[in-house]
């Protein structure tokens, strides 16, 4: 069933998250990777987003950044848990 357009869809050794709406569909592919064999296969998608796009907009680009803003996306990196909390930073006023 998909919620608000979006549907998880996990299968042995990937997950897809199929995005659909009137005007777009679109499947974004999930693989265990070099950089996200820590996390098991149930967590792997949040674990490959949240890494992701940390990097991405680490890099400062911006046609990135400009990118993201058309789209209305932004990313802003949350402490784990038990880690201290630091005074909340704006994302492109947000």
């Amino acid at each position: 069933m998909a919620e608000y357009g979006l549907t998880v869809k996990p299968s042995d050794g990937m997950t897809r998250i199929q995005a659909t709406c009137e005007h777009q569909s679109g499947l974004i592919y999930m693989v265990p990777a070099e950089r996200s064999w820590v996390c098991s296969s149930e967590l792997l998608p949040a674990h490959v987003l949240a890494g992701f796009f940390r990097e991405l907009t680490a890099l400062q680009d911006s046609q990135v950044q400009e990118l993201m803003r058309q789209w209305g996306i932004y990313y802003r990196q949350l402490p784990l848990a038990g880690e201290p909390q630091s005074k909340p930073e704006a994302a492109e006023g947000r």
